[in-house]
């Protein structure tokens, strides 16, 4: 089976293209064997780009543990580039997740895709985490985000207090991504995301750079309604409008760089 590597702003995937070739393949156990790093390819999780009735091609993607997540945003970026690389869509182009359809422009420099309408967004959630009580916020982007405002994100113990809030009784049975955020400005934040599947802290994630974004606008931790995330493995451009607490016509910008094409033997 060819694969091509892929990053989007330090995500990286193993993209497989079932679009020109089916693959009878079991892909959870295939996420299983070839995401984990050292003894495989490595990757956060692996996309499979199939045909649609509906949309340019369908979109799957399924985490590092086998887990399928219904959207990763930067992972759509990357898909969106290898479509157009792969001459499945031109460079503005539809296609089909499990969140609903995205759009997506391929640009000279960078890619971007319009995700779904934020929905659930809640406030002030009141946890206890090791023994403390802390404040939250939730929002889903396509997939549930938990929001954990700091102003000591260089040392805080993300991998620890993420895994304790992507397990909390509160966000039962589905779990939830966890981003730690610290405000920099009017329009500019600083990001570190522990992500559901790959139960780790990731260099990036486009869900959660526009969760961020989303709660830090609703929280009054910025005022524009661009705004620039920071996030460990590069930097990603959130755009919306926001009227009468409800949030529209979102636009995730950032890089993508294809990094080797490759074989592997099943």
């Amino acid at each position: 089976m060819e694969f091509t590597k892929m990053s989007g702003t330090g995500n990286d995937f193993i993209v497989i293209d079932s679009f020109h070739r089916s693959f009878d393949i079991d892909w959870p156990r295939f996420a299983r064997t070839y995401c984990p790093r050292k003894i495989s390819v490595g990757a956060d999780g692996v996309l499979v780009l199939s045909p649609s009735d509906v949309a340019d091609f369908t979109y799957r993607i399924f985490n590092a543990d086998g887990s399928e997540a219904e959207m990763c945003g930067n992972g759509a970026r990357c898909a969106a580039a290898f479509a157009v690389e792969r001459g499945i869509a031109g460079s503005s182009m539809r296609f089909k997740t499990l969140a609903g359809i995205v759009e997506a422009r391929v640009n000279p420099d960078d890619v971007s895709i319009r995700v779904t309408d934020p929905h659930s967004l809640e406030k002030d959630i009141s946890i206890a985490v090791d023994d403390r009580d802390c404040i939250v916020h939730h929002v889903n982007t396509g997939v549930p985000h938990t929001i954990w405002f700091t102003d000591e994100i260089d040392t805080l113990p993300v991998n620890e207090l993420g895994k304790a809030v992507r397990a909390h009784p509160r966000f039962s049975p589905a779990g939830t991504n966890v981003d730690f955020v610290q405000a920099l400005g009017k329009d500019r934040i600083r990001v570190r995301t522990y992500e559901r599947g790959v139960e780790a802290e990731t260099l990036a994630c486009g869900t959660g750079a526009v969760a961020s974004a989303v709660i830090s606008h609703a929280a009054g931790q910025v005022e524009a309604r661009s705004i620039r995330v920071d996030m460990p493995g590069g930097t990603l451009y959130i755009e919306f409008t926001s009227r009468n607490g409800d949030y529209t016509d979102v636009w995730l910008t950032g890089e993508v760089s294809f990094v080797y094409n490759g074989t592997l033997f099943l």
